[in-house]
């Protein structure tokens, strides 16, 4: 641990390493200028999405390859072996730099699946898959969610059949961000129909271009095709590529899961922020309920920097956050929620029509992108059930 620089020399190092390779971004100037985008979700059609991912790609393997990837991992694995923190504390650094902004497929790559491997993987997996996805050489998207199941995950009917060394998929999965650009995706699959739900699930990595794989992409609300449906049919894996244990895919799906809560804590802060902003260059004083969401809306920024916060915190001291996450998750949700709500009554009109104004119809992205993430990542209902049953110490649904 000697050799582990402090948090202040660590961020001046990363500063004049970002300084050689990146330039400063580009100052937003005054108030109605630059970029007025605030879409929760991209609207790229799959080319474009494919051009900014390549370029999102060769920005990582920059950061790898000069050991500023990888921080938190081991030296054998492209890392420093730094506390995991220290991640948050370079992404600080770099937020001042014009550097492409990652899109989800990469946190989900580097942040969920990888550690996952980690746990779970063999000697050879971790061999084969650590180095390619920390140096985003191969990405990784979640094949979780289903129609039929809703937000219970483990109530999932894509089944995967043994035959000799391989197994069989068949089955469809749904909301899948990032699939038309990966190289791979965890499919959680029933391989014993007769256990009970929690049980008979096992976790495969999938490649995505295999025979059998269908990727269609699902038209949004917002006129963008950010998620897909991806259909397994008949496609054969290797039990190699199996991660986890036949019949324990639940506990390897929770794995990724707690990752993904305590990457969701920060959501909705910037737009909450710029929200903020917009009231205070309106045209006209604002109404008192206008100055009381307003000022709801401030406080709760606070709040839920607070929050993230604890979960560094947690991880400083060498354990995993538990409620911290799920509280996160919840309340980044319901930030999100109320700059909608914040919005809608500033702008009202404006909000729904093109009448070319920088910074108001932009708001409808946000309003039709916002919501769905009372959905992604777990649902604020099993949040809810998270934080009653494991802090609350509420009786368990019998019929979990």
């Amino acid at each position: 641990m000697s050799d582990i620089p402090g948090p202040e020399e660590f961020r001046a190092r990363a500063r004049q390493w970002l300084a050689t390779v990146a330039g400063p971004r580009a100052a937003e100037g005054e108030w109605g200028s630059g970029s007025d985008s605030v879409a929760v979700f991209e609207n790229w059609t799959e080319a474009e999405e494919r051009e900014h991912t390549a370029r999102i790609q060769e920005w990582e393997r920059t950061r790898y390859d000069h050991g500023w990837g990888a921080l938190n991992w081991p030296e054998n694995h492209g890392g420093r072996g730094l506390p995991a923190y220290y991640e948050q504390l370079y992404r600080a650094e770099e937020a001042a730099f014009d550097v492409p902004h990652r899109t989800e497929i990469f946190p989900v790559t580097q942040q969920l699946v990888a550690p996952a491997i980690g746990i779970w993987g063999t000697e050879e997996q971790k061999e084969r898959w650590l180095r390619p996805m920390l140096r985003t050489d191969e990405l990784a998207c979640q094949l979780f969610s289903e129609t039929e199941a809703g937000s219970d995950l483990a109530a999932v009917r894509t089944r995967a059949v043994r035959e000799g060394d391989d197994w069989v998929l068949h089955g469809h999965k749904v909301w899948t961000s990032g699939a038309q650009v990966a190289t791979w995706g965890v499919a959680v699959c029933r391989t014993d129909p007769e256990a009970r739900k929690h049980a008979g699930i096992t976790v495969f990595l999938v490649r995505m271009d295999a025979p059998g794989v269908t990727v269609r992409p699902i038209r949004q609300m917002t006129g963008g095709t950010s998620f897909n449906e991806v259909y397994l049919d008949g496609v054969v894996v290797p039990d190699t590529d199996r991660l986890g244990p036949v019949g324990e895919g639940w506990r390897v799906t929770l794995s990724v899961l707690a990752a993904e809560r305590l990457d969701s804590g920060g959501l909705g802060l910037d737009n909450a922020d710029r929200a903020l902003e917009l009231a205070g260059h309106l045209r006209r004083p604002l109404t008192g309920g206008e100055l009381q969401r307003a000022a709801d809306l401030h406080i709760r920024t606070l709040v839920q920097r607070l929050i993230g916060l604890r979960v560094t915190a947690a991880l400083v001291a060498g354990r995993e956050p538990g409620a911290e996450a799920s509280v996160g998750k919840l309340y980044a949700t319901e930030t999100m929620r109320r700059t909608s709500d914040l919005v809608s009554e500033l702008l009202g009109p404006r909000l729904v029509a093109d009448m070319e104004q920088w910074g108001t119809y932009a708001w409808t992205e946000h309003l039709l992108g916002a919501p769905g993430y009372s959905i992604a990542g777990g649902t604020d209902e099993i949040q809810r059930n998270i934080l009653a049953e494991r802090v609350l110490g509420l009786p368990k649904d019998p019929f979990r």
